[in-house]
């Protein structure tokens, strides 16, 4: 068995926004917030039309971030299943119902945190976007 090469927070930001797309979440967005948060350094948010969908999402981004990535997450939270958040250190996951994310804007807080383009750097060229998530991200 070889050992694999360890991945970049970016690379592994990527893997889970990959994995987040092939279970069909909208709005995904991943800011680098290295300078704004001090704790991590990327936040992968991405919205799941009902709590089996979140499930889904949050258990394909542990999987592909385990095997292609070699990290698993420090923390593992969902709050009344309308969000879910994995912690991995240098990255963090949240995934919303669409409700929740509305809610908590989460995005907004960090809107000066660089959004990472999915689509040259991971490939993800059919993301659906929200109104208000593609107004953010200036896809409209």
């Amino acid at each position: 068995m070889t050992q694999m090469e360890p991945k970049t927070a970016r690379e592994c930001a990527i893997i889970a926004a990959q994995a987040a797309d092939a279970k069909k979440a909208t709005d995904i967005m991943v800011q680098e917030v290295t300078e704004l948060v001090g704790v991590t350094d990327y936040f992968v948010i991405a919205t799941a039309s009902n709590e089996r969908q979140i499930r889904a999402i949050i258990d394909a981004i542990e999987d592909d971030l385990r095997e292609k990535g070699g990290i698993k997450p420090l923390h593992r939270e969902t709050a009344d299943d309308v969000w879910a958040l994995l912690d991995f250190g240098d990255i963090v996951v949240h995934v919303f119902q669409p409700e929740a994310r509305d809610y908590y804007r989460l995005e907004a807080l960090w809107n000066d945190a660089p959004v990472m383009d999915l689509a040259a750097e991971a490939g993800l060229t059919d993301i659906e976007y929200s109104d208000r998530i593609a107004k953010l991200m200036g896809k409209e």
